[in-house]
């Protein structure tokens, strides 16, 4: 590990990358309280006439995630908030992920929602092509989402359609690109902090 030579590489791993493998489609029965959940989100879009507003549901290590079509989110949202039997009253997160591989899909929108009421947790996960990176926004839902999408936009260039705000939050305005996309270039760029500098990767001096 610590008698590297050739590559450069100082990991000791050799540049192993491994593979992107998504997690498959859940079957009934889910398990546990899931199933309540389950049941109760399909009677109310059944009712409703949106019986393919979630197009997977997806149980991976001991969670939940329901996949949503991003134009039904806002009303999937509040049915999960106002709903008696579900009551996922507090929208704790929202995330962005960029999966460049999933065509069609390349960016994902992830909110973390908990249910005070009955002390349970799930996940929402929308998706959207890289080419119309367009998603509702559920501050109008969770007005706890506010300073999450703005920073999804800022690090993944994910607009909020109908945010009150939609302006950067980390990144100065005028930055160029969004840093947290996969297709965004390491280093190359100098980081000044209280009057010392750091030399962007490319320009630090080696250890051999």
């Amino acid at each position: 590990m610590f008698g590297v030579s050739g590559t450069g590489d100082t990991s000791g791993y050799g540049g192993v990358v491994a593979p992107i493998i998504y997690p498959g489609d859940a079957q009934r029965p889910y398990g546990g309280w899931f199933d309540e959940v389950a049941d109760a989100l399909e009677a109310r879009l059944t009712s409703t006439d949106l019986d393919g507003a979630i197009e997977r549901v997806v149980v991976h290590r001991g969670e939940i995630t329901f996949h949503v079509r991003r134009h039904d989110l806002p009303f999937v949202a509040q049915m999960l908030r106002d709903d008696a039997d579900l009551r996922f009253e507090f929208c704790a997160s929202v995330s962005g992920v960029n999966y460049p591989d999933d065509e069609g899909r390349e960016m994902h929108v992830v909110y973390h929602l908990l249910s005070m009421t009955f002390n349970r947790r799930i996940r929402l996960e929308v998706t959207c092509p890289d080419a119309d990176p367009h998603v509702p926004s559920l501050v109008s839902v969770y007005p706890t989402a506010d300073w999450h999408e703005r920073e999804t936009w800022d690090m993944f260039g994910i607009q909020f359609d109908g945010h009150p705000s939609m302006t950067r939050i980390l990144m100065p305005d005028d930055w160029p690109g969004h840093p947290q996309r996969k297709d965004y270039p390491l280093g190359g760029i100098p980081v000044e902090y209280k009057g010392g500098s750091i030399p962007p990767p490319d320009q630090r001096r080696s250890y051999s």
